[in-house]
């Protein structure tokens, strides 16, 4: 699987990184994220889905990959870069809840999410919680705080493991930008989720 890698080679904290359903890796906001990780000491690899890999080759332009196929990948990533024990694994959106399903299975290090699909916009009974309760794996969840996939009142009300963490970002929406009427700018936001990723690694065995 071809990676994109930033920070530190031999680094002793690893992220892999995961994009979201419609976005590829190199989307402008996982570059701020991958860059600004980085520079913390992190290295961070990113990787596609295939879904996504034939869309940047001109051959395919639908739908992501079916769970199974997007469970699949991840598995073969996390073994490319050593194994569970050694990494933390996460992504936006799609690629955050793909991981999530997958972490206690391979034993991560530390699962996080940015921006988790607790249910599609508009559809709160939907709920994609079920594993989130029993859920071992150390993890952060970034969220906005009206994202339509998930608001802070909304996760307020669910059941969620112990072992989560949601660490909040003022007025932002799935991508993390607020209005501009909310008093920070998209560039703060995403300040803080580097700053709580960075923070989140130093409480990581």
């Amino acid at each position: 699987m071809q990676l994109l890698s930033d920070g530190p080679k031999d680094a002793k904290d690893i992220l892999i990184l995961a994009h979201g359903a419609g976005g590829p890796m190199d989307a402008p906001f996982m570059n701020v994220i991958a860059r600004d990780v980085a520079a913390c000491g992190v290295r961070v690899a990113r990787f596609e889905f295939r879904y996504m890999a034939a869309r940047r080759e001109g051959k395919k332009k639908g739908a992501p990959d079916r769970q199974p196929v997007l469970l699949a990948t991840w598995r073969e990533v996390i073994d490319q870069l050593g194994g569970g024990e050694k990494v933390v694994i996460g992504g936006k959106s799609m690629g955050g809840r793909m991981a999530s399903l997958v972490a206690d299975e391979v034993r991560a290090r530390g699962l996080i999410c940015l921006g988790y699909p607790f249910h599609p916009p508009g559809r709160p009974e939907t709920l994609r919680t079920t594993h989130l309760r029993d859920l071992k794996t150390p993890t952060l969840i970034v969220q906005g705080e009206r994202d339509q996939f998930g608001g802070k009142d909304e996760v307020a009300k669910y059941d969620l493991s112990p072992t989560i963490r949601v660490e909040w970002l003022t007025d932002g929406d799935h991508s993390f930008k607020p209005r501009s009427s909310s008093g920070v700018t998209e560039l703060q936001n995403l300040a803080s989720a580097t700053e709580a990723i960075c923070r989140f690694f130093g409480t990581l065995d």
